[in-house]
């Protein structure tokens, strides 16, 4: 017949009264505290949550619209409920492009060239090998969410035109009404290396207001874009000269 063996184990956490002598000589360690499962605590019901003005402004506008029954007896809540669905109403309205979208040569004419008279378009020419071309297209993805009203485009440099040299990119084409106004070659006119989204945005926008962010047009639209670029700039300058003294401090 087969052997069988069984294991005894008592109750967790028991101990005998040889083991309580030893560890009251040191002879064995301290007993292990016994498992103890963490207490349940149910979930939270997000729709049971105390509402707010703050909580509103966390909501998307298709959960504004669900809560126009649950705030029918808070009229402050209900009246900030509306405000906020009209503004994102209107930003929806708005912001017609808010990145920078990839082209080919074939898609030109149609993204750039035949694009709406009042729309601004900002043509990127890079190459991914090109350090400088990553550089400056971190600074323009940041500009294309700001300012959703301008058009900002992407193409490889020899797919909008062939046999386009290496050392000429980065290079950034502004087009409006179907016509070239603007032609960056490099990064010289935006800091070089150093270049900054606000650098870009104060280049861009030196004679024409090429960037847009819905809350103006023409002449008012580039000289808010230039004020707040120049105050974003004075801004980031401070910060940095506060690190250094904090730096210096700490040494």
């Amino acid at each position: 017949m087969a052997d069988y063996h069984f294991v005894y184990k008592d109750v967790e956490g028991a101990t005998t009264q040889w083991d309580d002598i030893q560890r009251r000589l040191g002879n064995l360690p301290e007993k292990p505290p016994a498992f103890k499962p963490p207490e349940f605590v149910p979930r939270a019901d997000a729709d049971e949550q105390p509402k707010s003005k703050e909580w509103l402004d966390d909501r998307e506008a298709d959960e504004l619209e669900e809560l126009e029954d649950d705030l029918e007896d808070d009229r402050f809540l209900e009246q900030y409920r509306r405000m906020r669905l009209a503004e994102l109403r209107e930003a929806a309205k708005t912001a017609r492009f808010g990145t920078i979208q990839p082209i080919t040569g074939s898609d030109f004419v149609r993204e750039v060239s035949q694009a709406p008279p009042d729309v601004w378009v900002v043509v990127f020419l890079y190459k991914d090998a090109i350090p400088e071309c990553g550089l400056l297209h971190t600074c323009l993805e940041e500009l294309a969410t700001k300012y959703a009203e301008t058009k900002f485009v992407k193409i490889i440099s020899t797919d909008c035109i062939p046999n386009y040299p290496d050392r000429n990119v980065p290079t950034i084409l502004v087009y409006n009404n179907s016509a070239v106004k603007g032609t960056y070659v490099g990064l010289q006119k935006f800091g070089g290396k150093k270049c900054t989204p606000e650098s870009v945005a104060l280049a861009l926008c030196h004679s024409d207001p090429v960037l847009n962010d819905g809350q103006g047009g023409g002449d008012s639209s580039r000289n808010n874009v230039m004020e707040g670029v120049r105050r974003k700039f004075i801004e980031k300058v401070v910060a940095q000269h506060e690190a250094r003294e904090d730096e210096d401090d700490s040494d």
